[in-house]
């Protein structure tokens, strides 16, 4: 009976030891007696004792290789260093863990084969200028190629492209001087619109003071003409006032000779007295009375 008890146990130990889980995007490849037998995805598995083996555990995950730089050759002889990023992510587990050794290494080396094909085609200019079109045709080639290795390459791109030195320092040269032409330019629109702002304020300032000065001119002459006015009014009541005052002939001798001291003190060389105003001293005794009255 103790026997037994033991078996049961041993049995147990070697179920549970045997139980397997595989996580959310993974795949677990089983090997029987040393030969392929299945292919496990995610979720809970037994393995049989003694004989199953976990040959290989894959990740069905996008995953990045950053390669190292490789040398490249354009069309016009010039070498330089270019490194990829390549994107790729597992179909198929069986493929990946029997179609190639090392599949890293492969993907690298394919890279690097087909980046050399794409670029010696290719002149510096086109290169510097082209990096879209040589990601979609490598892309499209490492696709077809690792398809056997049941790997999908979902994208590649160039990380860095590094010319010569001597093409390094002639291209900075050359946007330093595109930089210095660009920073002439914004100065010259610049100046060119300072130029045109005071011009339009100079030409507003102009306008302004001929507005002010018309409109000075268009007050004086108001004012000018309501003095007249005013004088013309007074000089209308003045005679209006007399005439309503009914003045005796003495009366108007004496405004006569208001009126002809007036003209005396003007600059006129010569004066025409009314006959009324000859006999002055009997005007002068007329005022005289009328000013005792």
């Amino acid at each position: 009976m103790k026997y037994i008890f033991i078996i049961i146990a041993l049995l147990i130990v070697i179920i549970i030891s045997n139980i397997r889980v595989v996580p959310q995007a993974n795949a677990f490849v089983v090997e029987k007696l040393g030969v392929y037998s299945t292919t496990w995805n995610a979720g809970l598995h037994i393995k049989t004792p003694f004989f199953d083996r976990i040959a290989k555990r894959v990740s069905l995950k996008e995953q990045v290789a950053d390669f190292r730089p490789q040398p490249v050759i354009t069309r016009d002889n010039v070498t330089m260093q270019i490194d990829t990023v390549v994107f790729y992510q597992v179909t198929d587990p069986k493929l990946y863990t029997y179609g190639v050794d090392r599949p890293l290494a492969a993907i690298e080396n394919l890279t690097a084969t087909t980046l050399r094909n794409i670029i010696g085609d290719l002149e510096l200019d086109h290169t510097l200028t082209s990096r879209d079109v040589i990601n979609s045709k490598i892309t499209a080639i490492l696709d077809e190629a690792t398809d056997k290795w049941g790997i999908k390459v979902n994208r590649v791109e160039l990380k860095n492209i590094i010319p010569p030195a001597e093409i390094q320092d002639a291209m900075e040269k050359q946007m330093k001087a595109e930089r210095e032409r660009r920073e002439s330019i914004l100065r010259a629109e610049g100046e060119k619109r300072s130029q045109i702002l005071v011009a339009e304020g100079e030409k507003e300032s102009a306008i302004l003071r001929a507005d002010a000065v018309k409109e000075q001119k268009i007050r004086e002459a108001q004012g000018e003409a309501e003095a007249v006015l005013v004088v013309q009014k007074a000089i209308a009541d003045s005679i209006r006032l007399l005439n309503e005052a009914d003045p005796s002939q003495k009366v108007l001798t004496l405004k006569s000779l208001e009126a002809l001291q007036k003209v005396a003190d003007g600059k006129a060389t010569k004066l025409i007295i009314p006959s009324e105003l000859q006999n002055l001293g009997g005007l002068v005794a007329s005022v005289k009375e009328m000013a005792e009255k």
